[in-house]
This record gives C-alpha cells, structure tokens and sequence, in this order.
C-alpha cells in the first residue's frame, strides 16, 4: 500500500494561550459547569445572520420559510429542543459524545492529513543518532513525569477567563488508541500500561518504561533500552506495517479485522494500542535548503513523507506519538478523537520545562529485560512560511483582540485570492463546561463583509476603514463572547439534526436546504493554538477545496500554518501565504501609517 506523496512547507504562526491556575483544586470535571442547550429562537436567528454574508437574497427567502416551518406550531423544532433538553438533563455532556462520534468515529477519511494534526517543534542541537537517542530518552522521562502529574491530581486546573476548564481529557492522553471499524470506529484505553512502543526502520518493540519495584526507570536506562533496540532493528526485512493505519478507515477497518485472525499479529497489535504512547525514532531525509528545512519537518512530523521515507514509522491510531529525527528534528502528532490542542500544549510546555533539567533520578543497578520486538505475518497539503514581524502585542495596543484581528486578516486575504467570502469556522473551545470539546465561531459577518468590501476602495477615508475594521473585531468579539459560553449555532443545529435521527423522525427540511450545504461547507477550517514555545501545529483542510489555517502568537511575531491539497488546482497555499502576509502588513499600515 501507497501513502500518497505529499510535499510540504511550513511557516510561522500566532496564538491565545489557556492560563494555568495556581488553584490546588483536584478534581478533572466537577468544578465546572454542566454545557447548556442554547435557545431554539436564538440558534435559528444567529443561523440565518451567518447565511446573510454567504448567499443572496433571494435564496434566504426559501430557508426562512423552513425555518418558520421548523420552529412554528406543529413543526419539530421545539419537540427537539425539548428532547435535547431532556439528555442535558441525562447526561455528562448533551453534544459531546454525538459530536465525537459524528466528527471522528464515523468519518472514513484517513487520519493522517484529515484528521491528526502535528505539531513541529525547533530544532534540536544533534545532528546523528547518538545525539537522538540522548533526546529521546529525555523526551520519554519527561512525558513520564507529566503522566505521573496526571495520575496524582496535581496538575493545576487550567482556567480561561477566569473560569476553570474541564480537565477530563488529560488522563486520556496516555493509553488510548482509536480502533478501525468498517462503518464506524471506536476508541480504547487502558489504565494500567507499563510500557511504550518504539518504532524504527518500520519494526516495532513493546519498551517497559517501569522497574519492578514500580518505579519510574531513569533517562540512563531509558537510553540503554532504546540503543538495544537500535542494534536489534537492523535484522530483519523491514515491512512497513504502520502504513496500514494510514488507509481509508473502512478499508483499514477491513484489514484489521483479517490481520487479528492471526494470534501473533493480534498480540503485536493490542500491545501498541495498551502502550502509553509512541516513540517514532525516524531515519534522515533527504537535505533541503535552510529556507524549506522547516516546512519538509513539518511535512515528517504530519505524516512521515510517504512510504519510502518514514510514514511506515506511524500508528496513526495511537492518540499519542513523538516523533525524533536524527538530524534534530522532532514533535508530535495526536489522534483527536481523544485529544485536543491545549491539553497538548500543557503537556509540550511540561516536556520542556523537564528537558532543561538533569536527571533527578539515580539509576537503579538492576538487570532491565530486553525490549520485545512485535512481529507481523503479513498476509496533502502544502504549508507554507514566513515571518510577520510584529505579532499580538500590535492589535492590542489599539485595544482590539487579537484573534479577532487575524480573522479579519484571513477573510480578507481570502477575498483578495478568491474574490468572495466562503463559510469559515474558527475552532472555538468548550471547556468551560463539563466534558466539553469545541464549537465553531463562524467568521463571515455583515460587519466583516463591509469591511472586505471597501479596504481597497480609495475613495473610502482612512477614518472610515478603522471604524469598519472596529466594528467587524467587536461583532467578532461578540460571538466568540457568545461560543464560550456555550452559545454558539453550530453543535446546536448538529445537536437538533441528530435528534431528529435519534427519535426515528425525518431530517428536518432546515437541514436539506441548499443554504445549509453551502454554510456548512467549510472552505477556510482556522485555529490558534496554546503553546509557549515557536512550535508550529498543521492540519489538512475539511473539504476537497479548502484550507485550514493554524497559527500561535508570540508577542512580536506570528506562526502560521497554512494548508491545501495538492489534488485541488483553485486551492493555493503559497498564494494564500504570501496574501496574508502582505495583508497583515496592509492592517499594520491602516493601524499605525507611516508618517
């Protein structure tokens, strides 16, 4: 089997950071609230204001005549609400469970690209095995500290706004795997795994990370482990297994099932889905030039370049992988049926704040058994980089919010590529709720749509766009104001379509209608990320011919992420790139004119 070549390059990106609290609170989900069912009225009018910036009038004529008919006396709208309300009553989370399974379990794209996202880190300063293996058993104590974190509730509770986040996530990191399936997978974990799987040159090794006594083994041994494992995956043919999991889902749920006929296989395969996580010790690339060193790393973390490079080196159901370059590189990428970006990035931020520090830990003189080797019978997107040269510290200056400011940038680079404004979601987190996952912020509005519409028309005054620009961040403000308390239209509508199927009745009209298609076809998927350090998160785009957009702020620059498939010829991620920079230099100039 093939992993489609796919080349990449990356870039440079901005961010909003989740706060850590210094609360001593323990407890992962009881200390927030429980997710609300938003308002019938509320959802159907917040509808119908975002299909206002997407189609013509004419056409929101037939969708207010559904949705009349949706919300009227005898329509189905309230009985639906009613039974929405009735399983937030019922239940840890009314939506979250649905939209996982209806987002991820259900999905038969492959994960690698569509689904996992990656985040590339800087590089390290080693440019040989030696110097990986050193990194790598530093990296493997360090996940192991933060694991013990986890497992004796002292992980601070996070907060945002001043509000505690829901924690359950955090304990899944460790020891879940996503199972295929052909019509719909699934997802285990295991509570009580002692070891890690290390791939390398496509073999796979079950590696205890636990002493007999139970404790924790030290970096020395660590490190003695995985140059055993070195020595020994030298042997024998390589067949690169891992590429596998890289499949459509149901044409790898159809292998799976025929390779866990075989016991060896079965045992190989629950072994690197009870591990804690997995270590990827990838072999080096091919050398590019310092301007795309950035971008091919990027490219290995996501997917490993292909099956002749070191994507045969993944289990891309594995909820969590690190991945080790011998020239340096490295990061990780996340199954994200399981995890979500800012419980990564609290781990990424534990991992690095461990690695600046010696090993606390004297090592045992005790014999180590040696590491298992799993054997088998064997029966995207382009992002590209640059660098802004100013980052949050610029819109807040000027009192405006700074994710509110790049979203104006991305709908208007967009508009100046495509000349028109698409359906646009910014992944909005629900945290702040017990067991809440995301929400989408849609980004086009009214307000936004006049502002595209005039910032190049000369006869508009300087004065006027700054107001124009003030009133699409405020309205943008607003309805991220609105996700986070858990008001947006999105899940509600998903919520209400589902239980529609749920009660045996027909999909309501409101969710036929050609409108609702088109609002829902999500051409620019974006998403700032947590972090603390230049790291860099990509992911490929929801649809056939769209982008997907991750950036991190740091105070004086911006990371971005931008990405297109390769397959698409009116998608470009390079001429969206360098439209966005240009653009941002555009509002820098509006913000602040040079004399």
């Amino acid at each position: 089997m093939i992993l489609r070549k796919i080349t990449a390059r990356t870039c440079r990106v901005w961010l909003s950071r989740v706060v850590s609290g210094s609360s001593q609170e323990r407890c992962f989900s009881s200390s927030v609230p429980a997710q609300p069912v938003p308002p019938l009225a509320q959802t159907l009018q917040g509808y119908l204001r975002a299909l206002e910036p997407l189609i013509p009038e004419e056409e929101l004529v037939h969708t207010r005549k559904n949705i009349q008919k949706f919300c009227g006396e005898g329509g189905l709208g309230p009985q639906l609400q009613e039974g929405l309300e009735r399983r937030a009553r019922h239940s840890n989370n009314w939506i979250s469970d649905w939209w996982v399974q209806w987002a991820y379990l259900e999905s038969r794209q492959p994960l690698p690209v569509h689904s996992n996202p990656a985040i590339s880190l800087p590089k390290r300063d080693f440019s040989d095995w030696r110097g990986q293996l050193v990194f790598a058993s530093k990296l493997i104590a360090a996940a192991l500290d933060f694991k013990n974190v986890v497992d004796n509730g002292r992980l601070p509770v996070e907060y945002m706004r001043g509000q505690p986040l829901c924690m359950e996530l955090f304990p899944l990191l460790f020891s879940s795997c996503r199972i295929p399936g052909r019509k719909h997978d699934t997802i285990t974990h295991h509570s009580r795994a002692r070891h890690i799987t290390v791939v390398r040159n496509y073999q796979f090794f079950q590696m205890d990370v636990y002493n007999s006594d139970g404790s924790r083994m030290t970096e020395s041994q660590i490190h003695a482990q995985l140059l055993r494992i070195r020595a020994e995956s030298w042997k024998t043919d390589k067949e690169p297994m891992g590429i596998l999991t890289s499949e459509h889902r149901q044409t790898w749920g159809q292998a799976y099932n025929r390779l866990l006929k075989d016991k060896l296989n079965k045992e190989s395969v629950r072994a690197i889905e009870r591990g804690l996580f997995t270590l990827c010790l990838d072999s080096p690339v091919m050398r590019v030039s310092d301007d795309k060193y950035s971008s091919r790393m990027a490219a290995q973390i996501l997917h490993g370049g292909g099956t002749h490079s070191n994507s045969g080196n993944r289990w891309f159901d594995k909820t969590l992988q690190f991945v080790v370059g011998e020239d340096g590189s490295w990061g990780l990428l996340y199954e994200q049926a399981t995890a979500e970006g800012p419980p990564i990035a609290t781990l990424l931020d534990h991992i690095l704040q461990y690695c600046k520090k010696p090993d606390p830990k004297k090592t045992p003189l005790i014999p180590l058994p040696m590491p298992k080797k799993l054997y088998f019978n064997i029966d995207l997107s382009i992002p590209y980089a640059f660098i802004i040269m100013f980052g949050k510290e610029l819109p807040k200056q000027h009192n405006l919010s700074p994710n509110s400011f790049i979203q104006v940038a991305l709908q208007l680079a967009y508009y100046k590529v495509h000349n028109e404004v698409c359906a646009s979601c910014d992944i909005a987190s629900q945290r702040m709720f017990r067991g809440g996952r995301t929400d989408y912020i849609r980004s086009p509005t009214n307000q936004m749509l006049k502002f595209v519409l005039t910032f190049d028309d000369p006869s508009i005054s300087r004065e006027a766009k700054l107001e124009l620009l003030r009133e699409a961040i405020e309205t943008y403000v607003a309805l991220t104001d609105q996700a986070l308390n858990g008001q947006s239209i999105d899940r509600h509508l998903l919520g209400l379509k589902l239980q529609a199927i749920e009660e045996g009745l027909s999909v309501p009209r409101l969710f036929m209608d050609t409108a609702y298609g088109l609002a829902t076809h999500w051409k620019l998927r974006t998403g700032q990320v947590p972090a603390n350090t230049d790291s860099v998160m990509c992911f490929g785009p929801l649809v056939p011919d769209g982008y997907a957009v991750c950036y991190n702020p740091q105070s004086d620059h911006v990371h971005f992420s931008i990405t297109a498939f390769n397959c698409c010829e009116e998608t470009q991620a390079e001429t969206l790139a360098a439209t966005l920079h240009s653009t941002l230099c555009q509002l820098q100039e509006l913000l602040q004119p040079t004399v």
